[in-house]
């Protein structure tokens, strides 16, 4: 039987990935002008679904036994997440690094954004 914590744990995962790979496919499409010639939205959805599942285990299951305060747990897990998938974003789509920062920060500021919107509806 799944705890809690773990339900919450994949309604989490399931709406970080949705969130994170439609904000990278139109940061890519609308924002960066890059066709699916150059790189195919499979790579994008590849790229949004790899980002969120190398992540987001780490942040609700590992994190917390290192870092007790919920304030600094935010800033440190969020701050390795967004720089972790900007180097994945980087080697999988090719993106330069400059690029590769600005769409994890994107990605990752819109789901963090909506699931606390979400979390306190």
């Amino acid at each position: 039987m799944l705890s809690s914590y773990d339900v919450s744990f994949l309604k989490s995962l399931v709406l970080t990935v949705i969130i994170e790979t439609l904000v990278l496919i139109l940061i890519v499409r609308k924002f960066y002008k890059i066709s699916s010639k150059k790189i195919p939205t499979k790579y994008l959805i590849f790229a949004g679904i790899f980002c969120s599942f190398s992540t987001i285990s780490y942040l609700w299951y590992f994190l917390p036994s290192l870092i007790s305060d919920w304030t600094i747990y935010v800033i440190v897990g969020e701050l390795l997440v967004f720089l972790i998938e900007s180097v994945v974003l980087s080697f999988i789509l090719k993106l330069s690094i400059k690029r590769s920062l600005l769409a994890s920060f994107v990605c990752n500021f819109a789901s963090f954004f909506i699931g606390l919107i979400i979390s306190l509806v």
